[in-house]
């Protein structure tokens, strides 16, 4: 598998994914996308920001991820590492095919490399309470817990920490 910045050419791929995702959740019985939730928007901000990743195999676009660098409001209220620059993924999504195939961890692990590239040394996630598989996934990279963040029309969710060395 490869991982690249998203374009504007990979628009529909990922909006597939992210349709995938939501039924994905709901089928789980999770709320933490809505229908309006990540929206096309959000992807084409990500994209035009130069914030989205893709990973693809030999079928093409198999997940995307936003990492971020510019801070998370959200995040202001963790008492850990206040001032410390920091990168933070949001919006991850796989495709079907791959589910259960260690895509998601894989691609947690290539935004530590994304982080360590660019200087920064801490990595920040979150997600909702009912997500057992991020959470499972935040375990097996050693991330700590950091509290919990709210979002404004998002709630409430639970936030996770790591502090990058040179070899994630």
């Amino acid at each position: 598998m490869h991982t690249r910045e998203a374009t504007a050419a990979d628009m529909a791929a990922i909006m597939e994914l992210m349709s995938q995702a939501k039924a994905y959740m709901r089928s789980l019985g999770s709320s933490q996308w809505g229908d309006d939730y990540p929206s096309a928007a959000h992807i084409e901000g990500d994209i035009s920001r130069g914030e989205g990743y893709v990973m693809e195999d030999s079928a093409g676009v198999t997940a995307y991820m936003a990492i971020t660098f510019n801070g998370e409001p959200a995040y202001d209220t963790l008492p850990t590492h206040p001032a410390t620059p920091y990168a933070t993924t949001h919006r991850l999504a796989v495709a079907d095919r791959n589910k259960g195939r260690g895509v998601a961890f894989a691609f947690m692990l290539e935004a530590q490399k994304i982080a360590l590239k660019a200087g920064v040394r801490l990595l920040r996630a979150d997600t909702n309470f009912d997500n057992v598989r991020m959470l499972h996934i935040f375990d097996k990279l050693a991330m700590k817990y950091a509290g919990e963040v709210t979002y404004p029309h998002g709630g409430k969710r639970l936030a996770y920490e790591k502090v990058l060395h040179d070899e994630p």
